[in-house]
């Protein structure tokens, strides 16, 4: 029930000692804006890594060639491992495996141009699969489909700044033709990467057309398999058999790091997860450990409050007032302080994070610093349990005070 009579002794009490309240609430204040603070730079710093990966699917591995450098069964070291086709289907038969594609670079850098306009970009030949890779979304027209490969086409899509580059005014690229180191090639879909540019630097084409046109053989530099469902424990477990498997055919030691070399983007992600749920626990201890801070000064200050009003306590017991009478007064007041001085600190952490937030350019590894929902309601559920645990060893105290022994005080 709403006691008006107790609120405003209340706030007499702190009108009375404006000061020593003001110091009290800073330190509280302090205590949640520092812990909003790290909380929202560490999801900035999460958000900026999460971003890199967007780019990219956290689900694959990535297998290129290299060169042996330790001698196996009677082979020397120093020959270049060379992927096949069929490498490919040796690797497609693991469990929770989705899609699986092949990456090979048609040249170090390709001449692709449009009319009078043109570039130097990066054309690689896959297959379809290797949208789920890249993660490539769709500006226009579509990806490169099985028809393409098993019909040779010569179908490219291009990067949405190779795009930008050869098609001036929006001109619709889809059904054109550009021509890619000599050979015309039908445009048949413009793709975006929510990564980094380099990828929008661009250009598919089939597998096998680059084969047969760019008289490739049936080489390949890269197999790239997709898994869902696999943790970091299980991918270990597949990259072993990756490494047995090819070295079976190939003839290399399977412990050989130069033979071939396997991206595991699973493996990095969990890490880079594992790495920011640390940093969280670390920002959570240093940020509680300051509002604690604050919250034994708080206790301080009440403990000071009812040496001081000892004798007015004393009166009010010799008149009837009962124990919870007591301690609700006191933690009434440690519980204002408190959570009025802990808000003040949240919401002064929060708009300084929306201000960089909105004004601070977004770095490779930073970007929009916040803090969630959940976040702000269990702070503000700290500040009300911290603001009670300040207040109640005073209040315990007040409450056990005897009238006799608090009319003698002086």
């Amino acid at each position: 029930m709403f006691d008006l009579d107790k609120w405003q002794e209340i706030f007499n009490t702190i009108s009375k000692n404006k000061l020593r309240t003001l110091l009290t609430g800073f330190s509280v204040a302090w205590g949640i804006f520092m812990l909003v603070i790290l909380l929202g730079s560490g999801y900035g710093l999460e958000n900026g890594v999460k971003r890199e990966f967007e780019g990219d699917a956290v689900n694959y591995l990535s297998i290129s060639r290299g060169v042996t450098s330790k001698a196996y069964k009677g082979m020397k070291p120093g020959r270049r491992v060379e992927f096949k086709n069929e490498d490919k289907d040796l690797l497609s038969d693991f469990d929770k495996l989705s899609h699986t594609s092949t990456r090979t670079r048609v040249d170090r850098i390709s001449t692709i141009s449009y009319g009078s306009e043109y570039g130097t970009f990066e054309t690689f030949a896959i297959l379809p699969d290797y949208k789920y890779v890249e993660a490539a979304e769709m500006i226009s027209g579509r990806f490169l489909n099985q028809i393409d490969v098993e019909d040779y086409r010569k179908s490219v899509v291009l990067g949405r700044l190779v795009y930008e580059a050869l098609f001036k005014n929006n001109e619709p690229a889809v059904e054109k033709y550009v021509k890619i180191s000599g050979v015309m090639f039908k445009v048949v879909g413009v793709f975006n990467d929510p990564g980094s540019d380099r990828d929008l630097l661009r250009a598919y084409i089939p597998i096998s057309t680059a084969q047969r046109v760019f008289n490739m053989g049936n080489s390949i530099n890269s197999i790239l398999l997709n898994f869902d469902g696999v943790d970091a424990d299980e991918s270990q477990k597949i990259v072993q058999e990756v490494k047995q498997r090819l070295s079976d055919k190939h003839k290399f030691d399977p412990e050989d790091r130069r033979a071939i070399f396997i991206f595991n983007s699973i493996e990095n992600y969990q890490k880079f997860m594992n790495l920011f749920a640390g940093i969280r626990l670390f920002i959570w201890i240093i940020g509680v450990g300051t509002i604690i801070s604050g919250i034994v000064g708080v206790s301080n200050i009440m403990m000071i409050v009812v040496k001081e009003r000892t004798k007015e306590i004393g009166i009010r017991k010799a008149l009837g007032a009962t124990p919870f009478s007591i301690v609700s007064l006191v933690l009434q007041e440690s519980v204002l302080i408190t959570a009025f001085a802990g808000y003040i600190g949240l919401v002064l952490g929060v708009g300084l994070l929306e201000l960089v937030s909105k004004f601070l350019p977004a770095s490779a590894y930073f970007a929009n610093p916040e803090i969630n929902m959940n976040v702000a309601i269990i702070a503000t559920v700290l500040l009300v349990v911290s603001g009670a645990i300040a207040g109640y060893v005073p209040a315990r105290k007040a409450a056990s005070v005897k009238p006799v022994i608090a009319l003698r005080d002086e």
